[in-house]
């Protein structure tokens, strides 16, 4: 007879294969898949810069911020999604719903903890289940970007929005990623999540001339950001400016 323990493994090696596999899986989800790293994303996202910059275009880059994102996974809304949008059903879905339910938390300093309290919300971050549960309750975000025809790329609760553009159309497309990131934020609020508009990040990518045509604000889910010259995402990688082509 199996151990508990290797049946366990067995049960999360075939939820993280099915999940994975699903076409409702956001393709631009890079955490927690086999082949996909921090460099692949970053890989990823640079390949677009510099096509768009040998286009004679330049990239407006939003790194957008959000709040305890694990901590806020609504329980009843990754449920619904797991069954309506992954099919996971029957026993899978009934050993999931007993993993997230009745959690509980403390505070300990030395030799002093705090009462418990129950967990109404969230996954373990640190978990093998929680980070795939994460990226499975996020997924539907990515149809929502593409809707507005700009591009993203995610690594767990890391998202960033991009959009090349010719200086000619600069205002036009500035106005597209502001409609797009609202409409993320709504996503966000209506899902139990809350997007940080205000300490999100914005900057233009492409060569020194293009850079003279660029905008000095980026207007991010109601919120207008300065444009940096340098931002940190993913793996604490620096995304600079200006560059040669």
């Amino acid at each position: 007879m199996e151990s508990c323990s290797l049946l366990t493994s067995r049960l999360i090696q075939q939820l993280r294969s099915h999940l994975l596999s699903s076409s409702n899986f956001d393709t631009y989800q890079s955490a927690y898949r086999a082949g996909h790293s921090t460099e692949t994303a970053l890989l990823e996202v640079f390949n677009r810069v510099f096509s768009a910059t040998a286009d004679k275009k330049l990239t407006v880059l939003v790194g957008l911020d959000i709040s305890s994102a694990f901590d806020m996974i609504n329980h009843n809304i990754l449920l619904c999604r797991l069954h309506g949008e992954f099919g996971v059903t029957g026993t899978a879905l009934a050993w999931l719903q007993s993993y997230i339910s009745n959690r509980s938390q403390f505070v300990k300093l030395g030799r002093h903890s705090s009462r418990p309290v129950l967990c109404s919300s969230g996954v373990p971050q640190g978990s093998v289940l929680g980070p795939i549960l994460f990226a499975a309750y996020t997924s539907p975000i990515g149809d929502l970007i593409r809707s507005y025809g700009v591009y993203h790329h995610q690594f767990a609760d890391d998202t960033q929005v991009h959009l090349a553009l010719r200086s000619s159309d600069m205002q036009n497309g500035l106005a597209l990623i502001a409609d797009c990131t609202a409409a993320v934020r709504q996503w966000y609020l209506v899902n139990g999540l809350l997007l940080n508009a205000d300490k999100s990040e914005a900057i233009c990518l492409g060569t020194s001339s293009q850079l003279r045509t660029a905008a000095d604000t980026v207007t991010v889910a109601g919120a207008t950001l300065p444009v940096s010259e340098e931002i940190r995402s993913l793996a604490r990688c620096d995304h600079r400016s200006a560059f040669d082509v």
